[in-house]
């Protein structure tokens, strides 16, 4: 297992940018980022390895984020976080043909839980296997979810488009 040190450096900026995609704000996805780590750093001695290490940290990095939200009074929009989108994964080769910021707005519009599984499967690139044990759900659940989200982004575009 490695040093928390080293988890850190390896796994910082896609927690980083995971949490940059849900804020919109930089700094605060500095916040929570630390947040995250301070909290794993906290329940280091419970992490029994039956996931990844990112896939704990995600999981981590979703609660900080959810605690956050109950904090706040109001709505982020994810305009900037095009930046978040390097490196595709296979998936978002569907989306390459609209502008990064329409897709994130339809991301944004879809509702809990299946916008955190398209969150994490385009922005985490986490594998569906990752997302459904971050989720507690099954590998086919995710699948499913992602499947419909992009469905309803599509159909949305379309309807946009007429």
């Amino acid at each position: 297992m490695d040093s928390m040190d080293e988890i850190y450096r390896k796994h910082s900026k896609m927690i980083y940018y995971y949490l940059l995609s849900k804020v919109n704000n930089p700094d605060l996805a500095e916040e929570l980022t630390q947040e995250t780590f301070y909290q794993a750093l906290k329940s280091f001695h419970t992490f029994e390895g039956r996931s990844s290490v990112f896939t704990w940290l995600c999981g981590i990095s979703g609660h900080v984020y959810q605690i956050w939200c109950r904090k706040q009074t109001y709505t982020v929009e994810l305009d900037t976080a095009a930046e978040a989108l390097k490196d595709e994964p296979l998936e978002k080769t569907v989306f390459l043909e609209w502008d990064s910021k329409e897709i994130l707005k339809h991301l944004h519009s879809l509702k809990d839980p299946m916008r955190e599984v398209m969150y994490l499967r385009l922005i985490g690139n986490l594998s569906f296997q990752d997302i459904g044990e971050i989720m507690e759900k099954s590998e086919n659940w995710a699948r499913v979810n992602f499947y419909r989200g992009k469905e309803k982004i599509i159909e949305e575009v379309r309807k946009n488009e007429k």
